[in-house]
């Protein structure tokens, strides 16, 4: 199969993330390899026993259940009493206050990131996403006929968003600007300064922003997390998020989409078409998980987050055809550079996957999947002795791919 830089194979069609690992686990060679398969590919930590949500959250499903109080019709936005909470959740990091009215409750963050296209689009629309980024922005614009245009992140940089390139790309089609942070899939953490210049540039390019916060608070560097929505004086921003990642449910598919425009910005006209998209339903369970934060159990997950990192990017130093150019700094993912001059008989990102596969039976991203050709995505929300034994198979697998000169 042949796959180009940006995920893109030779039919045309955009490679998701779970179509690929699919074709991964395909190739491992289960009559020819023992070896127990560890995945570092998949953003859910819910596999490894080390993480697990709290006992807030799940009692308070439980309660809404036998409550039988909400096992009727709710209403397209979501219930009101879910929708005021997360406006009261996410107006605890900014300077003004959210309505239940700025709020949309979402399937999961997926159907957030596909009502933001379905709402933007528009005949000779374009957006702009960064590179490397989450495919599933590039497959929801092509469904809405929304042209993509990718903007780099550095990764000398600490994967910041090269803001020449943004300017370079925008013009009077261009419907809003894309930013994930905490970075998916690079483990960045945006600073306040550059958060800034980002609403500023934005600003001047007249487009709005959508703030991809999924990872929202998961940070365990020395830059704290900064909502986008800090900066929605300057520009309007549309922040997406979810229970997901910070509460490790992703099985739950709650989201949020949220207006954060105080100075109504959005009710202008050609800025973004009136609501009219069906939201899902939400969960009455939202409210007291989003009210009675458990701090102890968000520690122990930055904790075990960190361990993880530290890890990580040790372990990395070990192997020498693969390089980190950034330790992460939050999120649950990172990038790596492959340097295939190293390698034997590994043409690129794709054929060191699954081949990887195949040998070892460990599964890890091709950058291709997230746009970047010749790197690897890696997650390092496993259980450290998983992600141990993980890089131990990658190192015996670069030792036995290494080229003459580098054996010895």
């Amino acid at each position: 199969m042949e796959i180009s830089n940006g995920g893109i194979d030779n039919t045309g069609s955009i490679i998701t993330i779970k179509g690929m690992l699919s074709l991964l686990m395909q190739s491992v060679d289960d009559e020819k390899n023992e070896k127990k398969v560890i995945s570092l590919a998949m953003g859910d930590p819910t596999v490894h026993s080390c993480f697990h949500t709290t006992h807030v959250a799940t009692e308070a499903v439980a309660e809404a259940l036998l409550s039988e109080k909400f096992n009727g019709y709710a209403p397209t936005a979501g219930l009101p009493l879910t929708r005021r909470a997360i406006a009261e959740y996410l107006s605890r990091d900014l300077p003004y206050k959210l309505t239940p009215n700025d709020v949309f409750v979402t399937s999961g963050c997926t159907q957030a990131i596909d009502v933001a296209m379905a709402l933007l689009s528009r005949p000779g629309a374009n957006i702009l996403l960064p590179r490397p980024g989450f495919p599933i922005y590039e497959l929801s614009a092509a469904f809405r006929h929304i042209e993509v245009r990718h903007f780099d992140l550095l990764p000398d940089k600490g994967w910041e968003v090269d803001l020449d390139d943004i300017e370079s790309l925008a013009d009077q089609n261009t419907v809003a600007l894309v930013i994930i942070n905490p970075g998916n899939p690079c483990g960045n953490v945006y600073s306040y300064q550059h958060l800034q210049k980002l609403a500023e540039t934005a600003n001047k390019l007249k487009t709005l922003v959508i703030a991809d916060e999924v990872y929202g608070h998961l940070v365990f560097g020395d830059k704290p997390f900064v909502p986008m929505g800090v900066f929605g004086s300057t520009v309007p921003i549309l922040t997406l998020g979810s229970l997901s990642k910070r509460w490790i449910v992703p099985g739950w598919r709650l989201g949020w989409f949220v207006t954060t425009d105080p100075c109504g910005m959005f009710r202008k006209p050609k800025v973004l078409s009136p609501f009219s998209v069906s939201f899902r339903r939400t969960c009455a369970a939202v409210p007291s998980i989003l009210q009675q934060p458990d701090e102890v159990f968000f520690k122990k997950t930055l904790n075990l987050l960190k361990q993880s990192v530290d890890i990580c990017y040790n372990k990395i130093k070990e192997i020498p055809c693969i390089s980190c150019p950034h330790k992460p700094e939050g999120s649950m993912a990172v990038m790596l550079k492959l340097n295939l001059s190293l390698l034997d008989d590994i043409s690129d990102d794709i054929d060191f996957c699954f081949k990887l596969a195949k040998e070892e039976s460990v599964i890890i991203l091709p950058g291709t999947a997230v746009g970047l050709k010749n790197w690897l995505r890696v997650t390092f929300a496993v259980d450290p002795y998983s992600l141990e034994e993980c890089l131990d198979r990658i190192k015996s697998f670069y030792q036995r791919h290494a080229k003459q000169l580098q054996r010895y």
